[in-house]
């Protein structure tokens, strides 16, 4: 990708995807299951929605560390065949790169990560100069990066002072504490984007809507996502529900999640409403589920624009892509 002043800043995990597929059966201890299907892909939230932005048409640069090892080389590649610009990923030698292992069994999956570099992400290695070059900040996987989660809302508050938009993705707790100083971050988010089963474990509630409603009083705006049920938001104390786009023919619902912020994040930029970004979000979240790991199915500008017109119904200017 050319250098120069980037829509899109990303900050958040580097790492790559082995996911297994058609397993016949659940792993147990002691005994082996064999997989018929093998995928090696870029992974993290981060990375996905970075590739998928850039394919919806931002300027993205990335901001993560890596190891010098061939996973940490297969993330560059595939960043920048996404035009994803990747000068500011820092390699260092000492570190190994992280990995994620997933195995589908349907629309449900199990993951185990190994997350070397990633954790060792600081504040300091993002300067006031990375921040200049970008207009929106965006940050994800908060509980995978312990050593940048801690300063979060430090960064998020130098970025809206220095005239930036931003945008945040918890992403899931493995301890399952979640244990996050949201009333510290959130005021200087711009757009807070959990799913329903973080939305409800971030509020310590069972009903979504209720959790939605209360975390969005220290919010600007709190977007759930609901996967086949679409998304949701909260205006005025009341909440408005967003209609999903139907696909029947899912082949794998990784980085649907990330696909959909990609898709609200596009339009954000833009200025355009809540509503319309949300949509474009579930437009975004659909089109993930109709190839393999998240990225596949944004690889190829034309054929994104076929199934959207023809399996969602949608027309050209509707897209604007």
């Amino acid at each position: 990708m050319q250098q120069g002043k980037s829509d899109v800043l990303v900050v958040g995990e580097l790492n790559v995807d082995l996911i297994l597929n058609e397993i016949d059966g659940f792993p147990e201890i002691g005994k082996e299951k064999l997989a018929n299907s093998l995928t090696n892909t870029l992974g993290s939230s981060s990375a996905i929605f970075a590739s998928n932005l850039s394919s919806l048409g931002p300027q993205v640069s990335f901001l993560g560390k890596i190891g010098e090892d061939s996973f940490g080389q297969k993330v560059l590649r595939s960043l920048d065949q996404m035009n994803v610009d990747t000068n500011f990923v820092i390699q260092d030698p000492k570190l190994t790169t992280g990995v994620t292992v997933a195995l589908n069994y349907g629309n449900e999956r199990a993951m185990v990560t190994h997350q070397g570099a990633m954790k060792h992400l600081e504040i300091d290695d993002i300067t006031d100069t990375h921040l200049k070059e970008a207009k929106h900040l965006h940050f994800s996987s908060f509980f995978l990066q312990p050593n940048i989660a801690k300063d979060l809302h430090i960064l998020m508050e130098r970025a809206k002072n220095m005239g930036l938009t931003t945008s945040f993705d918890p992403q899931w707790d493995p301890s399952e504490k979640w244990e996050i100083q949201l009333d510290k971050i959130l005021p200087h988010v711009d757009v807070f984007l959990p799913n329903e089963a973080e939305l409800k474990s971030l509020a310590g509630l069972t009903d979504w809507k209720s959790a939605l409603k209360e975390i969005s009083e220290m919010a600007n705006v709190v977007v759930a996502k609901l996967g086949a049920n679409g998304s949701a938001f909260c205006k005025d104390g009341e909440v408005k529900m967003v209609e999903p786009f139907e696909n029947n023919h899912i082949v794998d619902a990784i980085g649907a999640g990330d696909s959909f912020n990609a898709g609200f994040i596009s339009r954000f930029i833009l200025g355009d409403s809540v509503e319309e970004c949300a949509r474009f979000g579930n437009l975004a979240g659909a089109l993930s589920t109709t190839g393999s790991g998240g990225t596949e199915a944004f690889l190829n500008r034309e054929r994104m624009i076929k199934l959207a017109m023809e399996e969602f119904g949608l027309n050209r200017e509707e897209l604007a892509l």
